[in-house]
């Protein structure tokens, strides 16, 4: 069950990650619909997955949120598990650095209604807020036009492509690199 909210969208609420979340997010290391386009090459356990969240949610250089639908009735704060639907994740890794470094995915049935930018923007726009980042990076395999796509229409510019980085379901990937500074958010945003 995902914890108090971090922060809200306009359609999405990113919450705080819990231990019995990882059967959620274990989801990114095992469905292939999403793992691909992650680059996860390993399979995890949920124990694994619970131990893991140990390790990169609980670190203070990273934002990491379960993203949630909650009903429209639901109270704020900690919802009840059948008033909240996690539908993805969110993270922003070297906040305490001056570039910060992007990594979200959504349940493929929550994919192409306007979920993943709100996602991302909340969770942008949070980072921007709360830490002194320069800039966010983010990057995708070329296959992931989806994604590709979303950073572009965000505006997230290309600055690099890394050939042939990643061995990926039977054959290698390019990483396109992407990213966007602290100005150009803000000004985008204020439009």
């Amino acid at each position: 069950m995902p914890g108090p909210i971090v922060t809200e969208g306009d359609r999405v609420t990113l919450r705080t990650v819990e231990r019995d979340d990882a059967a959620h997010l274990q989801r990114s290391c095992t469905d292939p619909r999403i793992r691909h386009s992650l680059g996860s090459v390993h399979h995890r356990s949920r124990e694994q997955q619970a131990d893991g969240i140990e390790h990169w949610v609980e670190d203070d250089a990273s934002v990491v949120a379960v993203v949630c639908v909650d009903d429209e009735d639901a109270p704020p704060g900690r919802p009840a598990a059948d008033e909240t639907t996690p539908i993805g994740s969110f993270s922003a890794r070297h906040v305490d650095s001056d570039r910060a470094w992007l990594a979200y995915w959504l349940r493929p049935e929550y994919t192409g209604s306007g979920y993943g930018r709100d996602m991302a923007t909340t969770g942008i726009d949070y980072v921007f807020a709360q830490y002194g980042v320069h800039n966010v990076s983010a990057a995708a395999y070329d296959f992931n036009e989806a994604s590709r796509g979303l950073l572009a229409a965000m505006g997230f510019t290309e600055v690099g492509r890394r050939r042939e980085a990643r061995y990926i379901d039977g054959g290698y990937a390019d990483e396109v690199w992407y990213d966007v500074l602290r100005h150009e958010w803000t000004a985008d945003r204020e439009r």
